[in-house]
C-alpha cells in the first residue's frame, strides 16, 4: 500500500461518497504531494478481531497514518494490538486506556479520527462520546442493537453534521467500485423498474469460544460476542446488515413493513437464531425476499439479485458483478481489478480524503437505517406479526447492557410470538 486515494470532488459528490479510484488489486492510488501533508493520527477503540482489521486497514490506506490510542476491556487484546502494530514497523509505546468507561478519556486524545469497533451494543454511546469530543469518526456496522439505539446514533450523526465532523461506517461494499458502477447502472434505468430483489447472506458457523475456568459470563460472552443478542443484535442485524444495506442503496430508502419467520435449529450455545427469512415491503410495493443463516451447510450464498423489467442486476461481495437483459444476454459485467480487502482500506482512504481535502462524508443514517432495517425483520420475526417500520422505530424495545465482568442469568432463546425459553433447559413446544 502506498498512500491515499485520489478521489474528485464531483465523483465523490455524485456518488454520495469517495469513489475507489482506477486501482490494481489490493492498492489504492497517491494524492499528489501526499508526503508533504501533516501525518493522520488515529485512535482505536475496540482491539478485537475486526477492531484490530480497522486499524490496519488505516495504515494500509495512507502511508502516514499514526496510531497514537487504543483502548480495550480486556489486556491480552490490547497486547494482540499492539503485536499487529509491530509486524507492522510502527511504534508500541503509544497510549493506552483500559475498561469499560475508559473512551471517554480516549476520545479527548488529539487524534484525527477515531475508530468505534466495540461489540455493535457500545456503538451509540462510543459515538456520541466521539462527537462530543469533535472527533471524525470511523464506525463499524451495525450502528446499535436495538430501536433506542438506533435513535441515539441518527441524533449524533445529525449532530456531527452541524459540526462538520466526517463519519465512515463500516459497510464497505458502499466503498466499492463494482458495487458503485453496478448500482449506478441500475439506477440509470438499466433493468428499468424494480420489480423484486432477492438478498442472502447464507453461510457457515461462527467460531465460539470455549468458557475457562474462573472467567466470568460477561467476559466469556464478551469474547464469543456474534451469538449473544444484547451485544450483536442478532446474525441478521451483526452481517446480514451488509445485504440489507445495498437494497436500500438501490431502493433509495428503508422498507415500510416486514414479516418474517426463523429460529435456532444447530446452535447449541448463545441466544441468537441460526436462520432467518424475511419479506420487507418499501414504499413502492416493492417486495424483497431476505434470507440468512449460519449452520453447516454445503452451499453457502452471499450476494443481491435485483429483476427489474428490463433486466435482471448480480452483485456479491466477491463478484461477479453484471446486469443481464430480459432474454439473459449479458449487458454489463465489472471488469476491472478486485480484491476482497480493497473496500474495507478504500473505506478508511476516502474518510482521509475526506478530512484532508475538506470533502465531506456522513454515512451514519445510511448504516443506522440498515441497521434498523435488520432490527425490523428480527422485532417481525420474534413477535410472529407483520410489523410496520414506525412501530419498529418508535418501539421502547430495548436490551440489557453491562460495564463489569460478571455473571449472568442464563441466555434464552426467542421464540416466536411465545416466552424465550433457557438454553440450558432444552425447548418445550408450547
Amino acid at each position: 500500500m502506498t498512500s491515499e486515494s485520489n478521489v474528485t470532488r464531483r465523483r465523490f459528490m455524485k456518488n454520495g461518497t469517495a469513489a475507489a479510484a482506477a486501482a490494481t488489486a489490493f492498492s489504492v492510488l497517491p494524492s499528489k504531494n501526499a508526503r508533504a501533508q501533516k501525518p493522520i493520527t488515529v485512535g482505536v477503540i475496540g482491539c478485537g478481531g475486526r477492531g484490530r482489521g480497522a486499524m490496519i486497514n488505516s495504515i494500509q490506506s495512507c502511508e502516514d497514518v499514526q496510531i497514537k490510542f487504543i483502548c480495550d476491556i480486556l489486556p491480552d487484546r490490547i497486547a494482540k494490538a499492539k503485536e499487529e502494530l509491530a509486524k507492522l514497523d510502527r511504534p508500541t509505546n503509544i497510549e493506552v486506556f483500559q475498561g469499560f468507561k475508559a473512551y471517554q478519556e480516549a476520545v479527548k486524545m488529539d487524534v484525527d479520527y477515531v475508530i468505534l469497533a466495540t461489540p455493535p451494543c457500545y456503538r451509540p454511546e462510543t459515538l456520541e462520546a466521539a462527537v462530543e469530543a469533535k472527533k471524525n469518526v470511523f464506525m463499524e456496522k451495525p450502528a446499535a442493537v436495538d430501536p433506542q439505539g438506533i435513535r441515539r446514533i441518527i441524533a449524533a450523526g445529525d449532530k456531527a453534521s452541524t459540526l462538520g465532523l466526517n463519519i465512515a461506517a463500516g459497510t464497505q461494499r458502499r466503498h466499492s467500485i463494482a458495487y458503485q458502477e453496478a448500482i449506478q447502472r441500475i439506477h440509470e434505468g438499466a433493468i428499468g423498474d424494480i420489480m423484486n430483489a432477492q438478498v442472502f447472506w447464507c453461510g457457515g458457523p461462527i467460531g465460539f469460544g470455549d468458557k475457562k475456568p474462573g472467567m466470568t459470563d460477561l467476559e466469556w460472552q464478551m469474547r464469543s460476542w456474534y451469538h449473544f443478542g444484547w451485544l450483536s443484535g442478532d446474525h441478521i442485524v451483526e452481517q446480514h446488515v451488509h445485504n440489507l444495506d445495498v437494497i436500500n442503496w438501490i431502493m433509495g430508502g428503508h422498507p415500510v413493513k416486514s414479516f418474517g419467520s426463523g429460529g435456532c435449529g444447530w446452535q447449541e450455545r448463545g441466544d441468537i437464531w441460526d436462520h432467518h427469512a424475511i419479506h420487507f415491503e418499501y414504499e413502492n410495493g416493492t417486495s424483497i425476499l431476505s434470507m440468512a443463516s449460519q449452520h453447516p451447510r454445503k452451499t453457502s450464498r452471499v450476494d443481491e439479485r435485483v429483476q427489474g423489467v428490463k433486466g435482471r442486476c448480480y452483485t456479491a461481495q466477491n463478484g461477479p458483478w453484471r446486469i443481464l437483459d430480459a432474454k439473459g444476454k449479458e449487458m454489463w459485467k465489472f471488469s476491472g481489478e478486485h480484491h476482497n480487502e480493497l473496500p474495507y482500506i478504500q473505506e478508511h482512504a476516502d474518510l482521509i480524503q475526506c478530512i484532508r481535502s475538506g470533502d465531506y462524508i456522513n454515512e451514519a443514517k445510511n448504516v443506522a437505517e440498515s441497521t434498523m432495517t435488520a432490527i425490523l425483520g428480527r422485532m417481525a420475526e420474534y413477535s410472529g406479526e407483520e410489523m410496520t417500520w414506525d412501530q419498529a422505530y418508535q418501539s421502547d424495545e430495548r436490551y440489557p447492557i453491562y460495564y463489569e465482568l460478571r455473571d449472568l442469568p442464563a441466555e434464552k432463546i426467542p421464540v416466536p410470538g411465545g416466552e424465550p425459553y433457557d438454553v440450558n433447559a432444552g425447548w418445550k413446544p408450547g
